[in-house]
Parts: structure tokens; C-alpha cells; sequence
């Protein structure tokens, strides 16, 4: 796992920005900052803007064009949700979403099927032997997903 260290939500949208001109992808980003407008703030009192400690919570959603269907969003707790054609990765470490979009984008994410117990996997591996696996329901497999079985 030896990323470049992400320490902001921010520094993480720079670096989905260089994926995305280096795979030659639209991207569009929408910020919510502030404890009153990002999504898993539970700790800090109703209309409070700042965090207890202070700080503005930044967090991020970013649409990536081309296929597959890419979106990410980057919470301020270091991790982001990823989800691929509409499945979801959650719990992604900051630090990975660039090397997990290299891996998508860049043809190394496959999908992966099973006899017992029957079913997909979408695996995305990443440098350093860190592998993503999610499950595709039955009947779910989107045609990239398709074009990607190995």
C-alpha cells in the first residue's frame, strides 16, 4: 500500500483530475463544506458549520465520463465510496482512489465468475497486492462488466 499520502479531500480531487487527463476523461466535482452540508456528520449540532475541533469538513462527488460509469466521492474521514457501473466499493482509503481508477480505466480491473457459489466478482487490483472485490448480483453485469469477464 504505498500510495502518495492524500491528506485532503482537496489534494484527492487534484489527483482524480490527473487520472482523468491522463485516460483523456470528463470529469465534473461538487463540494459540500462544512458540517452542515457533508453526509456523515453526526457529531456536530444541528446548522453547525465547523466540526467540534474547529475545522470545515470538505467533502467531494466527482462524476468521470466514459465507460464504465465512474463516480467517487471523497468523505473527510480519509476514505471515499467508488461506485463502477453501479456498484459500490465503499471504504476505499483516500490514499488508493488513484491507483483504483488507474486499475479500472487502464484494463486491469476483470471480472471474476464462480461455479459454487455461483457468482461475479468485479476485482480491481491495485499496486502493492491490495485487491478490491465486490460482488455483481445476478443478472447485473453492465456490458463493460461483460467485456471485462475473465
Amino acid at each position: 500500500m504505498d500510495h502518495p499520502h492524500l491528506p485532503t479531500t482537496e489534494s484527492a480531487v487534484t489527483a482524480i483530475r490527473e487520472v482523468a487527463r491522463e485516460f483523456d476523461l470528463e470529469m465534473s466535482v461538487t463540494d459540500d463544506i462544512g458540517a452542515d452540508r457533508t453526509s456523515r456528520r453526526t457529531s456536530s449540532g444541528a446548522f453547525a458549520v465547523l466540526d467540534p475541533d474547529g475545522s470545515l469538513p470538505h467533502e467531494a462527488f466527482v462524476e468521470l465520463g466514459g465507460r464504465p460509469a465512474v463516480t467517487v466521492q471523497v468523505f473527510p474521514e480519509d476514505d471515499a465510496k467508488i461506485t463502477v457501473d453501479g456498484l459500490e466499493f465503499a471504504d476505499v482509503p483516500r490514499d488508493s482512489v488513484p491507483a483504483f481508477l488507474r486499475s479500472v480505466h487502464g484494463g486491469l480491473a476483470h471480472v471474476k465468475g464462480r461455479f459454487f457459489p455461483p457468482g461475479w466478482w468485479l476485482v480491481v487490483p491495485l499496486p502493492g497486492d491490495e485487491t478490491y472485490k465486490e460482488l455483481v448480483l445476478r443478472g447485473t453485469l453492465s456490458p463493460w462488466m461483460s467485456g471485462q469477464v475473465r
